[in-house]
């Protein structure tokens, strides 16, 4: 009956810690940008130097709006 009184304590903590982590993560932008990482794989990066231009100016043009 004992541990009780250690292992409540304990687990009190460990949510404190995954809590705090949590909110570390979203202030620090974590989750702005989910979709990027499934996307990535479906475009190829060695685009010819034109079509990079082009697409890096759509992608400037979209972090506007």
């Amino acid at each position: 009956m004992s541990i009780i009184y250690v292992l409540i304590p304990l687990a009190v903590i460990i949510v404190g810690i995954a809590v705090a982590v949590f909110f570390w993560a979203v202030r620090s932008k974590q989750f702005d940008d989910l979709d990027r990482q499934g996307y990535s794989i479906l475009f190829d990066d060695d685009l010819p130097p034109e079509e990079k231009k082009l697409a890096d100016e759509r992608k400037r043009l979209n972090d506007r709006d």
